[in-house]
This record gives structure tokens, C-alpha cells and sequence, in this order.
């Protein structure tokens, strides 16, 4: 038998039950809730998942070969798994992020041999998106472009949607996710609603005046373009603080190490909880709490 690659071991992620933060509330509702660990994945987030799809999809169309340069403006986790997927592969990685976000997101992406442009806190990723596709014009590389790319979105249809499906014996009622580039929620939305209708589709988006790293509210000009409305039958938005305080929870409650926007996810499926009966309740554990450790979230 072949010795597998670390990119073999993107997903098949563990799926895992929340024991205390439900409470007894959720036991008389009979209600479930589940975390989908995509920090498991090999460079720690979801977006493993959509960054070698990218990656493969457009070397298999030509759009690409190794050595080229990529372009990616990112908020973290995807320059993250793209700077991984390039360096497996064979390429090149530039990424612009806006320079408030964690140093341990940098980092990251510095020790598989990124480039990386900071960009200004006040044009937050609207900027780093504007000035990504300048510099694609510009001739300095190729945009595989998560917020418009299908491949991204393809990648959940995939795996994500089916390991969730297989993993509740298809018994999964409602799934939880928070929306970025909303591929996760696109594609795992497309494939649960093929097997099962009546699942229901939840969003996390943050409250106005809220920084959540990896969940945004876009301007009707920067919407993804992979995104349709159509397949989220609910948003429910997260406040900042409560999304802060749900990471420490989960830490010291569950012993799930998690990042905010996770973190997010899990606010709101606790939320959803208090609302339903018999229902089995997953929602996705985007990343670990480790790149967030300078922001002060988990203080010592």
C-alpha cells in the first residue's frame, strides 16, 4: 500500500458531540449539537479543503503549471492552505491581507514560503481584493479568486457535505456555518438538500461594528460571486464579544481549541437549539484557537 501525502490527509475530519455547553436544555429538547473539527485538516482550517481544489481544478484546465505565481487576498486561513497547496505543489504565493489581523496568521503563511503585502486596516478586504486584481493586470500572477471561484464551493459539494451526511447516518436536521468567502456554506448547503430537503441552512454573519477574523457582512459591491442567497434559508448574526466568549467556553468547557468565527458558529447553533426538538444540529469548527493567541481572546 502507497505512503500517503500530506495532501491525502485534507478532510475526513472528525465530527464531535458538545457535552456540557448544551446544557440540560438541549437534553429535554432531545437536541444534538456537533462540531465538524476542520482544524484537523493539515494546515488547520476548512479552507485546506477549498485551496487544493482551486489549486488542482485549474491545473487540470491549463489555467496553470508549477512554478507560476499566485494571487490571493485573503483574511488568513485561505492564504494559509493556498500558501501549503503552493508549496506542495510547486508554486509561487503572493497574498494581501489587511494588516490588523493576527501575526500568527502571517506567520503561517511566511513559513511555507509566502510573499505577503499588508494592506491597510481601513480598506479592510475590500482593498486587499481591489488591490489583488491590480496586480494581476499588472502581469504578476494568476487569481484562482475563492469569493468567484466554483472550484471552492465544489470542494464542500464534495467531502465536507457528504462526510456530514454519512458521519449522522443522514439524521443531520441543521447546519451552522459562518459566512466569509461562503464556500463552505454553498457547497455543503448544495449537498444536503439534495439527500434531504428539509434541512435547514443556517449562516453566521457579525453584527454591525463587529470584527469577527473569517465571517463578514459584504457590501452589495464585493458580494462573493459563488455566493446564492437561495441556499440559506437563515442568518443569524453574532456579535463580536459573544463570539469571543464562546471561543474561551469552548475551550474550557468542551476542551475544543477553536478560532472566533468557529466560535461564532457554535454561538448561534446553541442559539438554534433553544428553538427545536429532535434535531441534530452541526455546524463547522473552522479552525484552532492557536493563530489567535496575540489578539488577547484567551488571555493567561
Amino acid at each position: 500500500m502507497p505512503y500517503m501525502t500530506i495532501e491525502d490527509t485534507i478532510g475526513n475530519t472528525p465530527l464531535v458531540r458538545l457535552v456540557r455547553l448544551p446544557g440540560a436544555d438541549a437534553a429535554a429538547r432531545n437536541n444534538i449539537i456537533l462540531g465538524k473539527m476542520e482544524g484537523d485538516n493539515p494546515a488547520g482550517s476548512v479552507k485546506d479543503r477549498a485551496a487544493m481544489s482551486m489549486l488542482r481544478r485549474a491545473e487540470e484546465r491549463g489555467q496553470i503549471k508549477p512554478g507560476d505565481t499566485l494571487i490571493e487576498a485573503t483574511s488568513g486561513n485561505t492564504g494559509i492552505a493556498l500558501a501549503m497547496a503552493a508549496a506542495i505543489r510547486g508554486y509561487k504565493m503572493l497574498l494581501l491581507m489587511p494588516e490588523y489581523l493576527s501575526i500568527e496568521r502571517r506567520q503561517s503563511m511566511a513559513a511555507y514560503g509566502a510573499q505577503i503585502i499588508l494592506t491597510p486596516k481601513t480598506g479592510g478586504m475590500e482593498y486587499a481584493r481591489d488591490m489583488a486584481e491590480q496586480l494581476q493586470r499588472d502581469g504578476k500572477g494568476i487569481i484562482l479568486d475563492q469569493f468567484g471561484n466554483l472550484d471552492n464551493p465544489r470542494a464542500h459539494y464534495e467531502s465536507t457535505g457528504p462526510e456530514i451526511w454519512r458521519d449522522t447516518n443522514g439524521g443531520v436536521t441543521h447546519f451552522v456555518s459562518a459566512m466569509g468567502t461562503t464556500g463552505t456554506i454553498m457547497g455543503v448547503s448544495q449537498y444536503l438538500k439534495e439527500q434531504n430537503p428539509a434541512v435547514q441552512i443556517i449562516g453566521a454573519q457579525p453584527e454591525d461594528g463587529s470584527q469577527i477574523p473569517g465571517i463578514r457582512k459584504w457590501p452589495e459591491a464585493y458580494l462573493p460571486k459563488i455566493f446564492d442567497k437561495a441556499r440559506v434559508d437563515q442568518v443569524e448574526n453574532v456579535s463580536q464579544a459573544a463570539a469571543e466568549q464562546m471561543a474561551r467556553r469552548m475551550a474550557a468547557e468542551e476542551g475544543i481549541f477553536c478560532g472566533i468565527s468557529a466560535a461564532g458558529a457554535c454561538e448561534i447553533a446553541l442559539r438554534i437549539s433553544q428553538t427545536v426538538e429532535n434535531a441534530t444540529i452541526v455546524f463547522i469548527v473552522c479552525d484552532r484557537g492557536d493563530r489567535y493567541l496575540s489578539t488577547g481572546v484567551f488571555p493567561a
